[in-house]
């Protein structure tokens, strides 16, 4: 045996091993996508006005901090929409002081003076700014819920301007990630001015008939024990924005709870609005619901409890959420469906159905044409799906209907890899040329073709794996692996297994 050949063949049988190390036993190591496992595809719509709204309230808060601090005089604040509020009843003595501490203190809003009015307007830039920032944290609290419920392999990612879409595939349990996910977790507390009443009309009567432009009314929530209607600030005191940690804990009745620590700001907040208003109700409010509404018996600085007769699992559930961060956005729901299991393997068998008939296809016309070396062709062609499955369970891919059409495309692109070596080296032998040199040169001269060809494909893939979406993705990482393995299959091995079987001094070459 040639010296040579020794380190070539070791080097294959290395990588033929190390490849059935990464893809034995194939159910564990190869992921399946939702089009073959089975799962739930969700396409979901983030309501940016809601983080506008969000940030009015903040803005409100800050500059009610700020001008207290300043000794600034007003009568009152509201908020007229998303992104306007406005103080009334300062003083014209005032005005220039006024203005230096919004400029000092915000960029983002315009104001202008009406009498003894000042109005707020969030500026265009910035509320785009806010609406974009929506979405990306809604992509990457939902991620990280998802990641901490453990769903295997999920697929979380940006469509358009304010669309995101969510595929689970393999869940155990559909129900309970999606309420995971469908969970706004805005937490909100509010100081209640009115109630509770059994409906909104005994409310209003209470306070005179008509909503004051400072509050709103917010429903208990049932499941929680909590009945009736309250009057409640528009401005929360804080949010769960300004949370620091979180946990399960249990209440005095020894019931499952969530307890909560603030952060540094919050805390000095929340020891202001509970300080200043003991004996007063504050409500609780998750995702537009009040859960428990508890007087304020003295000043709190920077922790608490919210409780409302919560299971082990939904406190669980709170606990991820919150720690997750509450969604800066509501979300609306434009598509949902399931794949079934059953659907999946349908399209797991008619996808190696149709993998494996190309395959048997090309190595029957391959044997055919060229006879002998049409096996070397074949043994390549092998080994080159082998090397793909091996990349596919080394980077912990996920393997979907789409990517084996990648893999299919990229057998069709191994044989005419093999078929451009081939007919150069029956070229060559038409030339008059030995069996050794013709195979030699025959290699040597379709290297350059071959590479060219695989190298510009394999570009093209990188670029649909970085802008494609889920099923691009798929079958952008299949081609790209084929590909790479061609290269290795189609010049090293193949060129190896002429160099076994065919003698030095050989007459006669079966091609």
């Amino acid at each position: 045996m040639k010296k040579n050949l020794k380190w070539k063949i070791g080097l294959t049988l290395v990588v033929i091993g190390l490849c059935i190390f990464l893809i034995y036993p194939p159910k564990d190591k190869i992921k399946l996508g939702l089009d073959l496992k089975g799962g739930t595809h969700l396409l979901m719509q983030v309501i940016t006005e809601d983080a506008v709204n969000v940030e009015t309230d903040q803005q409100i808060a800050r500059f009610e901090d700020v001008f207290k601090k300043n000794n600034i005089a007003y009568t009152r604040s509201a908020k007229e929409k998303p992104g306007k509020f406005y103080f009334e009843g300062t003083r014209a003595d005032q005005e220039e002081k006024i203005r230096d501490l919004i400029d000092q203190y915000t960029r983002d809003w315009d104001y202008y003076f009406t009498g003894d009015r000042i109005n707020f307007k969030l500026k265009q830039a910035a509320e785009q700014f806010l609406r974009e920032q929506a979405v990306a944290q809604t992509l990457e609290t939902i991620r990280n819920r998802v990641d901490q419920f453990g769903v295997a392999e999920p697929v979380i990612q940006k469509q358009g301007s304010d669309r995101i879409v969510v595929e689970l595939p393999g869940i155990d349990d559909p129900e309970r990630v999606k309420n995971l996910i469908k969970v706004t977790a805005v937490l909100e507390f509010k100081l209640v001015k009115a109630g509770p009443a059994p409906d909104e009309q005994t409310l209003l009567q209470e306070v005179g008939g008509q909503i004051p432009e400072e509050a709103e009314i917010v429903k208990g929530d049932a499941r929680r024990g909590l009945q009736g209607y309250y009057l409640v600030n528009k401005v929360a005191s804080i949010t769960g924005k300004d949370l620091r940690s979180v946990r399960r804990g249990t209440d005095e009745w020894n019931n499952p709870a969530v307890s909560f620590t603030l952060t540094p700001d919050g805390a000095r907040r929340f020891e202001q609005v509970t300080g200043q208003n003991v004996g007063k109700q504050l409500a609780i409010i998750l995702d537009g619901k009040i859960q428990s509404a508890p007087v304020i018996n003295s000043r709190i600085s920077d922790s608490g409890i919210i409780q409302g007769r919560f299971t082990p699992q939904e406190a669980d559930d709170l606990v991820v959420i919150l720690k997750a961060g509450a969604l800066p956005a509501g979300i609306k729901y434009l598509e949902e469906r399931t794949v079934g299991p059953s659907l999946g393997t349908d399209s797991i068998r008619q996808g190696l159905i149709s993998g494996l008939v190309a395959i048997f296809g090309v190595m029957v016309f391959m044997i055919f044409y060229y006879q002998l070396s049409g096996i070397n062709a074949v043994i390549a062609l092998l080994l080159n799906t082998l090397l793909t499955f091996g990349a596919l369970g080394y980077f912990k891919a996920t393997l979907t209907l789409p990517g084996i059409a990648g893999i299919i495309l990229s057998i069709g692109m191994a044989v005419d890899a093999n078929i451009l070596i081939f007919e150069r080296i029956k070229e060559e032998l038409a030339m008059g040329k030995n069996i050794a040199s013709s195979i030699s040169t025959g290699f040597s001269r379709a290297f350059t073709a071959i590479f060219d060809s695989n190298l510009t494909t394999i570009i093209s893939g990188v670029f649909l794996f970085q802008f494609g979406t889920g099923p691009i993705k798929g079958y952008a990482v299949t081609l790209i692996c084929g590909l790479v393995a061609n290269l290795f299959t189609a010049v090293f091995v193949s060129r190896l297994i002429f160099d076994l079987a065919v003698p030095t001094n050989a007459k006669k070459l079966s091609i």
